[in-house]
C-alpha cells in the first residue's frame, strides 16, 4: 500500500498524540504541528484524487483486526471515486479551520487541547471515509462522535456547552443502536463485513424476507432501514435533529468543521456508499425522500425567526442535509454527494463568517444587536455575501448547480415521493434565500444597534481569519463548476466521475422542461432575497408587526415547534424518574448494594460479636470449654 495513502489518516493521529503530550509546553505555538500535518494530509489527498482520476482504484488490507470463527475483519483502505471526493472535502476544510482557529482561539485556556481535538476529529473522519469494511466505518463513526463531544463541550465549565456535548453524544446513540443491528444483520446474511463482498452479492437478498415480531419484511428493506437509522442520527434529520442546533454552544471553528462540512455529512456518505443495498428497497428510498423533504421544510421554517446568528446557520445545515437525503432517496446519489461537496465550502464560510462577526462584537451572537458592519468589516461582508448567494442558489455559484441537480432528479424520478420532494424543495429554496439574506441584512446593513462599547471595538478580523474566508469563498463559487448540466452546455463531469461507484440516473426530460425547472428554483431564490430586502431594509418595522399579528405562529417557530420540550416531557423526565425510582433504589441500592456492601457488613457485625468472646477471663474460657464438652457428650449419647 502506498505510504502517501497511509499518511493521510495517520498524520493527524500522530498530531493528536504529540500535541496532547507536549502541546502545553509549546503554549501559543501548539498549533504548528496540527496545521502542518493536516496540510500534508490535504496534499496527499490531492495525490490520491489524481491517482483515482487516472483510473487507479486502491482496495487493500493493512492487517487483520479481528479473527473469530467465521468473522474476519481487517484494517484496510478503499480509495475510489467516492472516497477521493470525501478526502478533498475533509482535509481542505479541516486545514482552513485549523488556520482560522489560530486567530479565533487566541488566548483561550486549553489552546493546545483544542488543536489536539481537531486532529483527533480529522483522523476519525478520514478513517470513516477510507475504510473498506463496515466495522472500520463504524469505528470512525463512533470516533467522530467522541471528537464531537470533546469539541462541543470544549468550554466544559460552561453548563450549556457541557449539556450540548452530552446531548449530541446521547441522541446519536439512538440512531447508532439501529446501525449496530444493521451491521449484525449484514454479517448474518452475507458472512462478511467487507464492502466488496457485501455489495458484490447484494442482489442475493432481493426477494428474501425475514420475520420480525410476527410480521414478514424484506431483508433488504430491514437492513436499509437500520442503516438509515444511523444516518438520521449523525446527519440530524427528523426526529433526531435536536442535537445539532445546541451544538452551536461550542467554539465557532467547531461548528464549521464538524457541523457544517464533515461529521454531519457522514450519514449521507453512508447511504451513498451502501447504494447497492438501498436500491433493493423502494419503500426505504421513498421513506428517505419523505424524511428529507419534511426535515428541509421543518428546519427552514425555524430558521426564519431565529435571532442567534449561529443557530440560523445551524438550522440551515439541517435543511441542506435534507436536500442531500432527497437526492439519495430518489436514487441520484451523485447529486447528493455533489451538494455535499459544494455545501462544505459555502456552509463553512457562513459559520466562519459568523465567527468573524462574533469576534468583532466581543462574542455577541444576537443579530438584533448588530447592523451596519459592512463599513468596518468589508472582507467578512463580501465573503458572507458570496456564501449567502451560493446557498440561495444564484446562477454561477456552487449552490446553484448542486441544488438544481437535486430538484431536477426529484422531479424526474419514478418514485412516488419524488414530485412531493420537488415541490417542498422549491419552497425551501425560497425560504433559504429569505432567512440567509435576513441574516445578512441584520448583521451588515442598516444602523448599528449594539452598545457604544461594542461600537468602539468594531474592526475587521486579522488576516489569519480573513484568508481562510477568502479561500472558502473561492470554493463557494468554483466548486459547482465541476457539475455544469447539459442544458447549460456542460457535460456534467461530476456525474461521470462518480458513475462507477454511484451509477448515473438517466434524465427523461426535454431541455425545455429542464430549463423551466431550473428557472423556477432560481425564481424562488430571487423572490426570497427580494422579500428579505423589503422586510429588513425597506420596511424594517414590518417583521415586528407581523410577529405580533401572527404571535402564535411566531412563538411556535421561535420555540422550534416545542420538540425539545416534548422530548423532555415524554422521554427525558420519565427516563430520569424510572432511573431514580427503579434502577437506583431497587436495582442499585436494594440489590447490588445489598450484595456488595450488605454481606461484608454482616460478616463484620458477626465478627464484632464473636470478638467479645475473647475477653481474657480464665473462668469464662473454662465455662465455654465445659459447655462445649457437655454439648459433645449429649450428642454422643443421643447417637448411641
Amino acid at each position: 500500500m502506498p505510504v502517501s495513502l497511509l499518511a493521510i489518516p495517520f498524520l493527524p493521529l500522530a498530531s493528536f498524540v504529540l500535541t496532547l503530550l507536549v502541546g502545553k509546553r509549546l503554549g501559543t505555538r501548539a498549533h504548528w504541528v496540527p496545521i502542518i500535518t493536516v496540510l500534508l494530509a490535504f496534499f496527499f489527498s490531492l495525490l490520491a484524487f489524481f491517482r483515482v482520476l487516472s483510473g487507479e482504484i486502491i482496495n487493500q488490507d493493512l492487517y487483520t483486526w479481528i479473527s473469530s470463527g467465521s468473522l474476519t475483519v481487517s484494517v484496510g483502505f478503499l480509495v475510489d471515486q467516492l472516497t477521493a471526493v470525501m478526502l478533498i472535502v475533509v482535509t481542505s476544510v479541516s486545514a482552513l479551520v485549523h488556520i482560522y482557529s489560530v486567530g479565533y482561539m487566541k488566548g483561550e485556556e486549553g489552546y493546545y487541547r483544542f488543536f489536539a481535538y481537531l486532529s483527533l476529529f480529522t483522523f476519525s473522519m478520514l478513517m470513516l471515509v477510507m475504510g473498506n469494511n463496515f466495522l472500520q466505518l463504524f469505528f470512525g463513526w463512533e470516533a467522530v462522535g467522541l471528537s464531537s463531544y470533546l469539541l462541543i463541550g470544549f468550554y466544559y465549565e460552561k453548563k450549556s456547552a457541557a449539556d450540548a456535548g452530552k446531548k449530541a453524544f446521547i441522541v446519536n446513540r439512538f440512531g447508532d443502536f439501529g446501525f449496530i443491528i444493521g451491521l449484525l444483520l449484514i454479517f448474518t446474511q452475507f458472512g462478511s463485513l467487507h464492502y466488496h463482498e457485501v455489495f458484490g452479492s447484494a442482489d442475493s437478498i432481493a426477494g428474501q424476507s425475514i420475520s420480525l415480531l410476527g410480521l414478514e419484511a424484506g431483508v433488504a428493506t430491514v437492513i436499509a432501514l437500520l442503516l438509515f437509522c444511523g444516518a438520521i442520527g449523525k446527519s440530524a434529520q427528523l426526529p433526531l435533529h435536536v442535537w445539532l442546533p445546541d451544538a452551536m454552544e461550542g467554539p465557532t471553528p467547531v461548528s464549521a468543521l464538524i457541523h457544517a462540512a464533515t461529521m454531519v455529512t457522514a450519514g449521507v456518505f453512508l447511504v451513498a456508499r451502501c447504494s447497492p443495498i438501498f436500491e433493493l428497497s423502494t419503500f426505504t428510498l421513498n421513506l428517505i425522500t419523505i424524511v428529507g423533504a419534511l426535515t428541509a421544510l421543518f428546519a427552514a421554517t425555524i430558521a426564519l425567526v431565529q435571532t442567534d446568528i449561529k443557530r440560523v446557520v445551524a438550522y440551515s445545515t439541517v435543511s441542506q442535509l435534507a436536500y442531500m437525503f432527497i437526492a439519495c432517496g430518489v436514487g441520484a446519489y451523485s447529486a447528493g454527494i455533489f451538494h455535499l461537496f459544494t455545501h462544505a465550502y459555502f456552509k463553512a464560510l457562513l459559520f466562519l463568517g459568523c465567527g468573524s462577526v462574533i469576534l468583532a462584537m466581543h462574542h455577541e451572537q444576537d443579530a438584533r444587536s448588530m447592523g451596519g458592519l459592512k463599513a468596518v468589516m468589508p472582507i467578512t461582508y463580501a465573503t458572507f455575501l458570496i456564501a449567502s448567494l451560493s446557498i440561495s442558489g444564484m446562477p454561477g455559484l456552487a449552490g446553484f448547480f448542486s441544488k438544481d441537480e437535486i430538484l431536477l432528479m426529484a422531479f424526474n424520478t419514478h418514485l412516488g415521493a419524488g414530485k412531493f420532494a420537488w415541490a417542498i424543495g422549491t419552497l425551501v429554496a425560497f425560504m433559504t434565500a429569505l432567512y440567509s439574506f435576513r441574516l445578512l441584512f441584520l448583521i451588515f446593513h442598516g444602523s448599528f444597534r449594539g452598545s457604544e462599547q461594542q461600537r468602539s471595538h468594531l474592526h475587521e478580523s486579522p488576516r489569519v481569519v480573513t484568508v481562510p474566508l477568502i479561500l472558502l469563498a473561492i470554493g463557494a463559487v468554483g466548486a459547482g463548476w465541476f457539475g455544469v448540466p447539459s442544458v447549460l452546455g456542460g457535460s456534467n463531469h461530476w456525474a461521470h466521475f462518480l458513475e462507477p461507484v454511484l451509477g448515473h440516473p438517466h434524465v427523461h426530460l426535454s431541455g425545455l422542461t429542464e430549463a423551466l425547472l431550473m428557472g423556477s428554483s432560481v425564481l424562488a431564490g430571487v423572490l426570497g432575497i427580494a422579500l428579505a430586502w423589503y422586510l429588513y431594509l425597506v420596511r424594517p418595522d414590518l417583521p415586528g408587526v407581523l410577529a405580533q399579528r401572527f404571535s402564535s405562529c411566531h412563538r411556535l417557530l421561535a420555540n422550534k415547534y416545542y420538540v425539545d420540550e416534548l422530548y423532555d416531557r415524554f422521554i427525558v423526565k420519565p427516563t430520569l424518574t424510572f432511573s431514580r425510582r427503579v434502577l437506583l433504589r431497587l436495582v442499585d441500592l436494594a440489590c447490588i448494594e445489598f450484595v456488595v456492601n450488605g454481606i461484608p457488613r454482616a460478616i463484620g457485625s458477626l465478627a464484632e460479636k464473636m470478638r467479645r468472646v475473647q475477653d481474657g477471663y480464665v473462668s469464662h474460657y473454662l465455662a465455654w470449654m465445659g459447655g462445649g464438652a457437655l454439648v459433645i457428650l449429649v450428642v454422643l449419647l443421643v447417637r448411641i
